[in-house]
């Protein structure tokens, strides 16, 4: 009897540990993901920053010719 109840506290724990090690792998694939967007939206920002200052060296030649 005495047995029984260790073997189940033993299945018992070991579920916690694969609960925990899942929920763990889980949470990082979810910040992998927010860093993957971040370095988008980051390129995505200096692609327009680098185009507005296209534009405005444009315009300020554009003005020195005038």
């Amino acid at each position: 009897m005495q047995k029984l109840i260790i073997v189940f506290a033993l299945a018992a724990l070991a579920g916690c540990g694969v609960e925990t090690a899942t929920t763990a792998a889980t949470g990082a694939a979810i910040k992998k993901r927010e860093v993957e967007e971040g370095r988008k939206t980051m390129q995505q920002a200096q692609q327009k920053i680098g185009q507005a200052m296209e534009q405005t060296q444009q315009r300020a030649e554009k003005d020195a010719d005038k």
